[in-house]
Protein backbone atom coordinates (compact mmCIF):
# COMPACT_ATOMS: atom_id res chain seq x y z
CA UNK A 1 0.00 0.00 0.00
CA UNK A 2 1.15 3.46 -0.80
CA UNK A 3 0.66 6.32 1.51
CA UNK A 4 -1.14 9.09 0.63
CA UNK A 5 -0.06 11.27 3.46
CA UNK A 6 0.35 14.84 2.35
CA UNK A 7 -2.49 14.71 -0.38
CA UNK A 8 -5.46 15.83 -1.41
CA UNK A 9 -8.33 13.62 -1.72
CA UNK A 10 -10.54 15.90 -3.61
CA UNK A 11 -14.19 14.62 -4.29
CA UNK A 12 -15.20 13.54 -7.50
CA UNK A 13 -18.00 15.19 -9.20
CA UNK A 14 -20.68 11.88 -8.83
CA UNK A 15 -19.71 12.02 -4.33
CA UNK A 16 -23.00 13.44 -3.70
CA UNK A 17 -22.12 12.46 0.39
CA UNK A 18 -23.17 16.01 2.12
CA UNK A 19 -20.23 15.30 4.44
CA UNK A 20 -17.80 15.68 1.63
CA UNK A 21 -19.79 17.10 -1.47
CA UNK A 22 -17.32 19.09 -3.58
CA UNK A 23 -14.42 18.60 -0.90
CA UNK A 24 -10.45 19.39 -0.79
CA UNK A 25 -9.21 16.63 2.03
CA UNK A 26 -5.67 17.18 3.23
CA UNK A 27 -4.57 13.51 3.99
CA UNK A 28 -2.67 14.33 7.52
CA UNK A 29 -2.34 10.41 8.29
CA UNK A 30 -1.96 7.12 6.04
CA UNK A 31 -1.34 3.67 6.58
CA UNK A 32 -2.20 0.13 7.00
CA UNK A 33 -4.27 1.11 9.97
CA UNK A 34 -6.43 3.81 8.08
CA UNK A 35 -6.81 7.32 7.02
CA UNK A 36 -6.98 10.61 8.88
CA UNK A 37 -7.71 13.95 7.33
CA UNK A 38 -8.97 17.22 6.85
CA UNK A 39 -11.37 19.42 4.98
CA UNK A 40 -9.92 22.41 3.65
CA UNK A 41 -12.90 23.94 2.32
CA UNK A 42 -15.36 24.06 5.31
CA UNK A 43 -15.08 27.33 6.94
CA UNK A 44 -17.45 28.07 9.80
CA UNK A 45 -18.83 31.10 11.28
CA UNK A 46 -16.64 30.76 14.44
CA UNK A 47 -13.37 32.20 14.55
CA UNK A 48 -10.49 31.24 16.09
CA UNK A 49 -10.69 33.93 18.87
CA UNK A 50 -14.18 33.20 19.65
CA UNK A 51 -13.36 29.36 19.97
CA UNK A 52 -10.22 30.27 22.05
CA UNK A 53 -12.13 32.42 24.32
CA UNK A 54 -14.91 29.88 24.74
CA UNK A 55 -12.64 27.08 25.69
CA UNK A 56 -11.54 29.04 28.72
CA UNK A 57 -8.27 30.29 27.04
CA UNK A 58 -6.54 33.51 27.12
CA UNK A 59 -7.94 35.74 24.84
CA UNK A 60 -6.31 36.13 21.31
CA UNK A 61 -6.45 38.31 18.53
CA UNK A 62 -7.75 36.37 15.62
CA UNK A 63 -10.66 36.32 12.82
CA UNK A 64 -9.69 33.66 11.40
CA UNK A 65 -12.12 31.26 10.59
CA UNK A 66 -12.27 27.78 12.20
CA UNK A 67 -12.72 25.17 9.39
CA UNK A 68 -14.90 22.06 9.81
CA UNK A 69 -12.17 19.55 9.19
CA UNK A 70 -15.19 16.59 9.18
CA UNK A 71 -17.87 14.99 10.18
CA UNK A 72 -16.30 12.99 13.49
CA UNK A 73 -16.14 15.01 16.36
CA UNK A 74 -12.66 16.20 18.18
CA UNK A 75 -10.20 18.39 19.47
CA UNK A 76 -8.99 21.29 18.06
CA UNK A 77 -6.46 21.12 15.50
CA UNK A 78 -4.24 22.65 13.25
CA UNK A 79 -2.10 22.62 10.18
CA UNK A 80 0.60 24.88 9.99
CA UNK A 81 4.16 26.13 8.61
CA UNK A 82 5.89 27.09 12.11
CA UNK A 83 8.19 23.92 12.99
CA UNK A 84 8.31 24.98 16.55
CA UNK A 85 4.61 23.94 17.04
CA UNK A 86 5.15 20.89 15.23
CA UNK A 87 3.68 17.43 16.67
CA UNK A 88 4.13 15.61 13.00
CA UNK A 89 5.22 16.68 9.69
CA UNK A 90 2.34 16.11 6.83
CA UNK A 91 4.55 16.77 3.98
CA UNK A 92 8.09 18.74 4.01
CA UNK A 93 7.20 22.31 5.85
CA UNK A 94 3.77 21.45 6.55
CA UNK A 95 3.18 20.43 9.90
CA UNK A 96 0.14 18.90 12.35
CA UNK A 97 -0.51 20.13 15.82
CA UNK A 98 -3.40 19.40 18.34
CA UNK A 99 -2.19 20.04 22.17
CA UNK A 100 -2.79 23.37 23.73
CA UNK A 101 0.86 24.51 24.41
CA UNK A 102 1.79 23.72 20.61
CA UNK A 103 -1.84 26.00 19.75
CA UNK A 104 -1.23 28.41 21.45
CA UNK A 105 2.03 29.02 19.87
CA UNK A 106 0.10 29.06 16.57
CA UNK A 107 -2.28 31.91 17.55
CA UNK A 108 0.58 33.79 19.49
CA UNK A 109 2.50 34.52 16.06
CA UNK A 110 1.43 35.92 12.66
CA UNK A 111 4.35 35.38 11.00
CA UNK A 112 3.63 31.41 9.26
CA UNK A 113 0.11 30.61 8.13
CA UNK A 114 -1.85 28.19 9.82
CA UNK A 115 -5.54 26.61 9.72
CA UNK A 116 -7.77 25.93 12.42
CA UNK A 117 -10.05 22.69 12.89
CA UNK A 118 -12.49 21.63 14.73
CA UNK A 119 -13.79 17.71 13.77
CA UNK A 120 -11.63 15.76 11.19
CA UNK A 121 -12.36 13.13 8.50
CA UNK A 122 -11.43 9.40 9.11
CA UNK A 123 -11.03 6.15 7.36
CA UNK A 124 -10.65 2.53 8.79
CA UNK A 125 -7.86 0.29 7.55
CA UNK A 126 -8.66 -0.46 4.00
CA UNK A 127 -12.06 1.98 3.43
CA UNK A 128 -10.77 4.30 1.88
CA UNK A 129 -9.00 2.32 -0.79
CA UNK A 130 -12.31 0.85 -1.58
CA UNK A 131 -13.76 4.77 -1.33
CA UNK A 132 -10.84 5.00 -4.45
CA UNK A 133 -11.53 1.58 -6.32
CA UNK A 134 -15.24 2.60 -6.49
CA UNK A 135 -14.13 6.27 -7.92
CA UNK A 136 -15.77 8.59 -5.22
CA UNK A 137 -12.44 10.91 -4.80
CA UNK A 138 -9.48 11.52 -6.77
CA UNK A 139 -6.21 12.43 -5.64
CA UNK A 140 -3.53 15.31 -6.38
CA UNK A 141 -0.13 15.65 -4.39
CA UNK A 142 -1.02 18.56 -1.90
CA UNK A 143 0.48 22.06 -2.75
CA UNK A 144 1.52 23.95 0.17
CA UNK A 145 0.42 27.41 -1.77
CA UNK A 146 -3.14 25.96 -1.34
CA UNK A 147 -3.29 24.57 1.82
CA UNK A 148 -3.59 28.05 3.22
CA UNK A 149 -5.74 29.40 0.32
CA UNK A 150 -9.10 31.31 0.97
CA UNK A 151 -10.71 30.92 -2.48
CA UNK A 152 -13.82 29.62 -2.44
CA UNK A 153 -13.27 28.07 -5.36
CA UNK A 154 -10.77 25.36 -4.16
CA UNK A 155 -12.33 22.21 -5.52
CA UNK A 156 -12.67 24.04 -8.84
CA UNK A 157 -9.23 24.83 -9.26
CA UNK A 158 -7.69 21.42 -8.14
CA UNK A 159 -10.18 19.33 -10.43
CA UNK A 160 -8.87 21.73 -12.87
CA UNK A 161 -5.71 20.99 -12.38
CA UNK A 162 -6.01 16.99 -12.02
CA UNK A 163 -8.09 17.27 -15.47
CA UNK A 164 -4.81 19.56 -17.07
CA UNK A 165 -2.22 16.48 -15.62
CA UNK A 166 -4.75 14.01 -16.89
CA UNK A 167 -4.75 15.31 -20.64
CA UNK A 168 -0.98 16.10 -20.19
CA UNK A 169 -0.15 12.45 -19.67
CA UNK A 170 -2.68 11.78 -22.96
CA UNK A 171 -1.60 13.96 -25.25
CA UNK A 172 1.46 14.67 -26.19
CA UNK A 173 2.49 18.64 -26.25
CA UNK A 174 5.49 18.13 -28.53
CA UNK A 175 2.68 17.23 -31.05
CA UNK A 176 0.63 20.35 -30.01
CA UNK A 177 0.87 23.50 -32.25
CA UNK A 178 1.17 26.69 -29.96
CA UNK A 179 -2.54 27.91 -31.37
CA UNK A 180 -4.90 24.81 -31.50
CA UNK A 181 -7.11 26.63 -34.39
CA UNK A 182 -3.98 26.32 -37.23
CA UNK A 183 -4.99 22.24 -37.11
Amino acid sequence: MKSLQGHFLVAAPALLDPNFYRSVVLLIKHDEEGAFGLILNRPTENTVGEIWKAAGYESVECSDPIYLGGPVSGPLVAIHRLKEAAEAEVMPGVYFAAHRDKLQLLVGQSSKPFRFFTGYSGWAGGQLESELAAGGWLVARAKRDLLFSTDENLWEQIIRTIGEDLLEKTVKPRHMPQDPSLN
